[in-house]
């Protein structure tokens, strides 16, 4: 396989444990990663050597604290190859982030009118923004309808994007789906008729190499904690161009220039948009799991998770009454795979998997609009990651053979 797995295992303590009388195997990383011990060592550092706050002392601790700060926002740029630090903006994660550009984009360039496109597989965090947003200013939401293996149609977005369209924000890969968009041709589309790019990064960055340049987005955004970094610390990718454009959402310290009685000014980018403290260690910590990251490789990773897939799919397929959701296609998707077994609850089903030691997720996954058009009240997921194994797979596909036993059959 692509991963020395029991070197790697190694690094996540919190895998070596017992969960109601079986071994731990974590399939909810979609929801959060688990942190390795170098993330939690480079943390603990700086709470132990380097705590000050950051770009207003000139102590020796607020000089070191603000030049790793800045450091972790260099590496942050690196590793998504952002042009300039500038356009790389430290928030509280994903939702954050889509919330500065709905309030900020959207009162730059929407007019009543105006239409704002998505698609039926985003995230809340990638809907209800743009819902406000629409009702404010008097803008159109329109959706993109999905194919019958429930990828992004194509056809169907390029009648969506019109001429009338400002704003097409898409996740780059489906939370529940798996899917992997085509952003690229998604940007030129919406490029060629005058819009701007928006995307939900939460579960790409994680699992595969980004270029934000490549993809030519006007706007990324992605959140730490599910790329082994912490909670608390997420990144808004933005093109200098839309930034300068943009007024800041929260004000406060770190972020002016100079206030008057009845007026202020911003710095200049990225500080423009940071008020208050930030989160020094959640950045520090984002650095160390991108350093993790990289070591390994983000090709390796997203081919290791497409090996543990394509191993799993056709035994999950030999499952009967088991509905798979999303592309059959391993090429077509990431680690995430949402299910239901015909006849049980997806949470009587992640229950019953936690008394087999298996952690997967179970509800609408904050996609309630895809769930209306899947048909599903929920679902279940597991999600697989760098730090799971052939061995965890086998686990998942019998808890769940024994799952379907026990709702379907009785104890014998």
């Amino acid at each position: 396989m692509t991963l020395p797995y029991d070197k790697l295992r190694e690094d996540f303590v919190i895998l070596n444990q017992i969960v109601n009388d079986e071994p731990l195997v974590y399939l909810d990383n979609a929801a959060t990663t688990q942190k390795p011990q170098a993330v939690l060592k480079a943390m603990e550092t700086y709470y132990h050597t380097s705590n000050a706050n950051v770009h207003r002392g000139v102590h020796t601790l607020a000089e070191r604290a603000t030049t790793q700060y800045e450091a972790a926002r260099e590496t942050v740029r690196r590793f998504i190859n952002a042009k300039e630090t500038a356009e790389t903006l430290f928030t509280r994660g994903t939702t954050t982030s889509l919330n500065w550009v709905a309030k900020g984009l959207g009162e730059v360039i929407l007019e009543p009118g105006d239409e704002i496109v998505i698609s039926y597989m985003e995230h809340h965090s990638n809907i209800i923004p743009w819902q406000q947003m629409a009702k404010k200013k008097q803008a159109t939401l329109k959706y993109i309808e999905l194919t019958e293996d429930g990828q992004l149609d194509m056809a169907d977005a390029r009648e969506k994007i019109t001429d009338k369209t400002k704003i097409l924000s898409l996740t780059h890969v489906s939370n529940v789906l798996g899917v992997v968009n085509p952003i690229k041709e998604l940007a030129d589309m919406v490029h060629a008729k005058g819009g701007v790019m928006v995307v939900d990064g939460a579960q790409a960055v994680p699992h595969m190499p980004v270029d934000v340049q490549a993809l030519d987005a006007d706007f990324y955004a992605f959140s730490g904690h599910k790329m082994l970094a912490p909670t608390g610390i997420g990144v808004l990718y933005g093109k200098r161009e839309w930034l300068e454009k943009m007024d800041p959402q929260e004000f406060g310290g770190e972020m002016i220039d100079f206030v008057e009685l009845q007026d202020s000014t911003w710095k200049e980018l990225p500080w423009k948009f940071e008020g208050g403290t930030p989160n020094m260690a959640g950045a520090i910590g984002l650095a160390a799991a991108i350093d993790y990251l990289e070591n390994i490789g983000m090709s390796k990773v997203m081919e290791h998770e497409q090996e543990l897939v394509k191993y799993v799919m056709p035994k999950l397929a030999e499952i009967e009454g088991l509905t798979i959701f999303g592309p059959e296609d391993v090429a077509d998707r990431t680690g995430v795979i949402a299910f239901n077994i015909d006849g049980v609850h997806p949470h009587d089903v992640a229950t019953a998997m936690d008394m087999e030691g298996v952690a997967v997720r179970a509800g609408h996954h904050c996609a309630q609009p895809l769930m209306t058009y899947l048909n599903q009240p929920a679902t279940a997921r597991a999600s697989f990651y760098i730090y799971n194994t052939i061995a965890d797979a086998d686990t998942f596909v019998d808890a769940l053979k024994a799952t379907k036993e026990f709702f379907l059959n009785g104890l014998n």
